[in-house]
């Protein structure tokens, strides 16, 4: 890689990781139900559909921390009360379910973009909540049951965190990466003609 290449692409990832932060802190403040909103995989996955799945697992980390950073300073009030019952656990499952969504929508935006780069945005941008969103139930199910059953107080479980916990949030995300797939497109188009 030149050194140019090198610059542009550093200098890209330290935008991408300024963009994620300000999101996210942004969406710290916007909650429904007890978790707050995630706004920042659109630059997830625009990093990665420019720089390689590589790229979007460090920016999907980078989200996974600031997620953790948010529950420990009490933004997010469920996260906050996952944090309390198991802090390590809650540090892992945000940064493995945020590098995970990255580097899955790396990897389907590489897989499919030579086809069609609209296609491949659209597939990444709906893997990338889809991941995301889905490693988060798995680690609620495995690590925090006592703590789900709690919440879901005589609720039928799933149908608790499909509705309650994750169901709008996961609309919300995914409704947003779609609206913005056309725009990630262009975005990558006007990158690589460049």
């Amino acid at each position: 890689m030149k050194a140019s290449a090198k610059t542009q692409r550093l200098t890209g990832l330290a935008l991408m990781t300024g963009i994620i932060i300000v999101l996210q802190i942004v969406a710290s403040f916007i909650k429904f139900g007890p978790f707050t909103i995630t706004l920042a995989l659109a630059p997830i996955i625009i990093g990665a559909a420019l720089y390689g799945a590589g790229a979007g697992a460090y920016l999907g980390g980078v989200f996974g921390v600031v997620v953790f950073i948010a529950c420990v300073a009490g933004w997010d009030m469920g996260g906050n009360i996952l944090f309390t019952a198991r802090p390590l656990v809650t540090l892992i499952l945000c940064v493995v379910k945020g590098a995970l969504a990255g580097l899955a929508a790396g990897a389907v935006y590489r897989a499919l973009a030579q086809r069609s780069p609209m296609a491949g945005s659209i597939l990444a941008g709906i893997m990338c909540p889809v991941v995301n969103t889905g490693i988060f139930c798995l680690g609620l199910a495995g690590f925090y049951y006592d703590t789900l059953v709690a919440w879901a107080g005589g609720t039928a479980l799933v149908y608790y965190v499909i509705t309650v916990l994750v169901g709008l949030n996961f609309l919300l995300e995914m409704a947003i990466n779609l609206v913005l797939s056309s725009v990630i497109v262009r975005v990558v188009k006007a990158r690589t003609a460049a």
